[in-house]
């Protein structure tokens, strides 16, 4: 085991102790590459809900994905305000609204999924897509305690080491 004093991780790698993480993590990614959302769409809401929760892990391995797939620095960088950008398709922004009213705590005694985002969304995806998106945006929760609580290293890849 590395030096504690100078490791970023809280915790050693959870699949580990817990086998079948490696299991449930691979079904998420078959889940959400059904191709009936864009890869990169989903990369934006997780590279999204890394920023909302603060967690560096998140942000650099969903930046990594984007760039990865040919993704404009302009549209990785702008993932952040994209309510006022001008790179983001409607339905891009669509997801990133659902995503932001998944993760984001709810304004005092409303609902954090109005019926206007859910709307906004389903006009964009199919029924098949809107479970997608679903499924992404448990995926990238699933993900956030594990970045959270355990608090991997930032990595670029995921065959990177990620815990110490």
């Amino acid at each position: 085991m590395s030096n504690r004093s100078t490791s970023i991780s809280r915790m050693p790698n959870p699949g580990e102790f817990v086998p079948e993480l490696a299991d449930i993590s691979a079904a998420l990614f078959r889940a959400t590459g059904n191709k009936s959302v864009p890869r990169t769409t989903i990369n934006l809401i997780h590279l999204r809900a890394g920023q909302i929760v603060h967690n560096t892990y998140l942000t650099v391995l969903n930046t990594s994905f984007l760039r990865k797939a040919g993704e404009s620095e302009e549209r990785i960088t702008a993932v952040s305000s994209w309510q006022d950008a001008p790179y983001f398709t409607d339905a891009e922004r669509a997801a990133l609204a659902l995503v932001e009213a998944t993760v984001q705590p709810a304004p005092h005694s409303r609902e954090r999924v109005t019926d206007e985002v859910y709307a906004e969304a389903a006009r964009h995806y199919d029924d098949k897509a809107m479970a997608t998106l679903t499924v992404a945006i448990g995926q990238i929760n699933f993900f956030i305690a594990l970045a959270l609580i355990g608090k991997p290293q930032p990595v670029a890849s995921l065959a990177d080491e990620q815990w110490d």
